[in-house]
């Protein structure tokens, strides 16, 4: 069925307030990362310990994600699982009342498993409410909502940090948009509560089968390798910072700016996508090859054009790999399909920033090296895929 001017309508205003949610939600957990390491050493907490938290935090909201996707496609309970996910954000604002590490790490922690639970639902309905208009459009508008509020968070944090001098003020101020993003679910929820039948509407389906086929893990093995190649933000700072190309209070502004041009490509890059396909996965490698030299290298101007082509990447990740999960798999497992992608997107991060750390303390020439080889295989793995596509490619 083609979707009439309502039913796009409709989803536009979904796809809006889940955007202003996810906004709302970055605005919260962003900025108090952005301060989490100086808070818990203010408490107490040692280096190491910091280090430790971080890592277990990460660790267990990638983990929770492939139970609570598979929760979420044998129960159908998508809002329940989404409100309740962004429900445990309230631990952010409540560190303002913490006086030692050991809470305030727990907090922490919770707030990653909260991210955990959430996000193959709210993925899964997003996936849903973009049949009508393009499954790029709808994931490009919403990144660019995430990522202002990517960008607002640590500049609240920041503003609120200069102005008094202590921690505890600047989460006291993030119940304010803790209320707002519970306000906005319910909302979007009332407008969609059973987004499994809105896009069975509109959709075209493309799936011949309702199990996870081996082309989705072909699929997977590229998102492993274009994360795992992928110099993360921390080592291009560290280096910019450590060489004294940068000074301290310009990591924050670089940071800005890279979530700035991931904010400004995605709609972009999501229209495209609506129009030509899974080629525009393309450009994720091709950038991981290039971004390490760029990086590792020993001017002003490369860190701040690694910082661009940073963002450009991040937009296509963030839009692309999402709808193209959306695109590929059948309606019945796709929240179990985004836990699995989500668990191997962490851990394509994560063994490449643990990789490439310890090549640039051990070995720094293959420092570059290394991660753009990876690139390299996900170019590979990239063609196999668009071959199959030649030939009926299906990823149920």
């Amino acid at each position: 069925m083609i979707p009439d001017k309502q039913a796009q309508h409709k989803a536009y205003r979904i796809i809006f307030f889940l955007g202003i949610v996810a906004l709302c939600g970055d605005i919260i957990y962003e900025g108090a990362r952005s301060i989490s390491g100086p808070y818990l050493l203010s408490l107490g907490a040692s280096a190491v310990l910091v280090g430790t938290i971080t890592g277990a935090g990460e660790f267990l909201g990638y983990a929770v994600r492939l139970i609570s996707g598979r929760v979420a496609d044998s129960t159908h309970q998508y809002w329940l699982l989404t409100i309740g996910g962004y429900a445990m954000l309230i631990v952010i604002p409540l560190l303002a009342f913490t006086g030692s590490w050991e809470i305030a790490a727990l907090l922490f922690i919770l707030e990653r498993i909260g991210k955990g639970i959430r996000s193959p639902s709210k993925d899964t309905i997003l996936s849903h409410a973009t049949a009508p208009i393009g499954r790029g459009m709808g994931f490009g508008i919403h990144e660019l909502l995430d990522q202002i509020g990517a960008v607002l968070g640590p500049v609240v944090l920041a503003i609120s940090l200069a102005g008094t001098g202590v921690y505890q003020q600047g989460f006291l101020l993030l119940f304010f948009p803790f209320i707002s993003l519970l306000i906005l679910l319910i909302v979007a929820w009332r407008l969609l509560p059973d987004p499994m039948a809105f896009e069975s509407q509109y959709a075209t389906s493309r799936e011949e089968g309702k199990g996870i086929k081996r082309d989705f893990w072909i699929f997977s093995l590229f998102t492993l390798l274009c994360t795992a190649g992928f110099l993360s933000f921390p080592l291009i700072s560290f280096h910019a910072l450590q060489t004294g190309l940068l000074v301290a209070f310009e990591l924050p502004l670089l940071y800005a700016l890279a979530m700035l041009v991931d904010a400004a490509i995605a709609p972009v890059v999501g229209r495209l996508y609506d129009k030509i396909g899974s080629i525009l996965l393309l450009p994720i490698p091709i950038i991981g090859i290039i971004l390490p030299f760029l990086g590792f290298g020993l001017s002003r101007e490369s860190i701040y054009f690694a910082a661009i082509l940073f963002g450009i990447s991040m937009g296509v990740q963030e839009t692309v790999l999402r709808a193209v999960v959306a695109d590929r798999i059948h309606i019945s497992k796709r929240g179990t399909a985004y836990g699995i992608f989500n668990i191997i997107y962490g851990a394509g991060f994560f063994i490449g920033g643990v990789l490439v750390g310890w090549l640039y303390e051990n070995i720094q020439t293959l420092a570059p090296v290394i991660p753009a080889f990876l690139s390299l295989m996900a170019c590979w793995v990239f063609f196999l895929l668009q071959r199959r596509v030649s030939v009926h490619y299906t990823i149920k």
